[in-house]
């Protein structure tokens, strides 16, 4: 199937053309139909199956096709996000389909002076990506109304969840119009997003691509039983065989992820932290150094590596192992993207085998262990 098969518009095609996106991914091609019916949509996707496209090009396609050029730009569409660099990743996604449109986009965030955004808002929009926080605080402050609001995106719902987002959610919808499209997206349905998707989608279509067991199985993984003290010998050593790689080592804890960084840096590896106590000017220039090549080695906490977006990262370090299963498969998903070869080496502790259980039995496969001689 190609995307003008998906009715999708000449200038959005236009804009796919440009980027070289000729064939749709299997949730792109399920959920933009649905969409572009104004219907409401559960999709179920992890990180990477190209879901903002999914939901991006049918509100473009709507907003273009109804917009009244002679009356003042209202935010017509909201897309929520619980990251920064999400957040931006998205607002550049809009931008890049929207470009032959007329339709006009705005990214809105924390930890950054608002007035700029602010600015960028007075001037008038369609379509506002947002944090919650942020969006709450210009709601709060009159800058910002909801009452034109004709289409809503809840992305990355189930990471809303573990960082503490559902409460925000939860005032923000009373101030959304009863009369719109909604689409929810999630990579995992644990109770409490199922029961939240119940109260805000209205008859919705349920789309699911890519299950857990099909992302892993595309990634070459290997297990390495280490100490905890020796973990850093290792990694040096994978490094120095892994020269000229892009790679993203993970880390339980911003702490960590600093210590590591420290550690790299000491025996003269290039490489950058990014976590959630850097500032957002910081964390920008790391990931755009990153995404460029110019630092082949980025050390994360999951939470700021959820705006890591690379077509071709070769290899995944798990450094530490992850406290929640589902997490695991989202961290080595950056790797082995759009048909690529990629790798996903873990390191386990003997604290950490309980994870390592989890992890196995979510995933169905035991992990392939290698002898270690850091």
């Amino acid at each position: 199937m190609t995307f003008k098969e998906l009715n999708i518009s000449e200038p959005i095609l236009k804009a796919l053309a440009n980027k070289n996106y000729k064939t749709p991914t299997p949730i792109q091609e399920q959920a933009i139909p649905i969409a572009l019916d104004g219907r409401d949509l559960l999709g179920l996707a992890q990180t990477g199956t190209g879901k903002t496209a999914a939901f991006a090009i049918p509100i473009i396609q709507q907003l273009s096709l109804s917009q009244n050029k002679s009356r003042k730009r209202e935010i017509a569409a909201l897309v929520i996000t619980p990251t920064r660099e999400l957040a931006i990743q998205i607002d550049e996604c809009f931008t890049d389909y929207a470009k032959h449109t007329g339709i006009r986009n705005t990214v809105i965030f924390g930890g950054v002076s608002q007035r700029p955004q602010v600015d960028q808002l007075n001037n008038g929009t369609d379509i506002l990506i947002a944090t919650p926080g942020r969006l709450l605080d210009l709601i709060n402050q009159k800058v910002i109304t909801l009452e034109h609001i004709r289409h809503f995106v809840l992305d990355e719902a189930d990471r809303m969840l573990d960082m503490g987002f559902i409460h925000d959610i939860k005032r923000l919808l009373p101030l959304l119009p009863k009369q719109r499209q909604t689409l929810f997206f999630s990579a995992t349905m644990p109770a409490a997003i199922d029961q939240l998707s119940k109260t805000i989608l209205h008859k919705p279509v349920k789309v699911e691509v890519a299950p857990v067991s099909s992302v892993v199985d595309t990634i070459e993984q290997h297990l390495y039983f280490v100490e905890k003290p020796q973990k850093s010998d290792l990694l040096i050593s994978l490094l120095a065989k892994e020269k000229n790689k892009s790679v993203l080592i993970f880390s339980r804890t911003k702490h960590g992820a600093d210590k590591i960084a420290r550690i790299l840096t000491k025996k003269g590896v290039g490489c950058e932290a990014i976590h959630g106590n850097k500032s957002q000017g910081a964390r920008q220039r790391a990931l755009t150094n990153f995404k460029s090549g110019t630092t082949k080695v980025i050390v994360a906490t999951d939470i700021a590596a959820r705006g890591i977006d690379i077509a071709n990262l070769e290899l995944v370090i798990n450094y530490d192992l992850p406290d929640v299963a589902e997490t695991y498969v989202h961290r080595i998903g950056r790797t082995g993207r759009a048909g690529k070869h990629g790798t996903a080496l873990t390191f386990c502790a003997p604290e950490e085998r309980v994870m390592l259980k989890d992890i196995q039995k979510l995933t169905g496969k035991v992990l392939n262990t290698v002898a270690t001689r850091a």
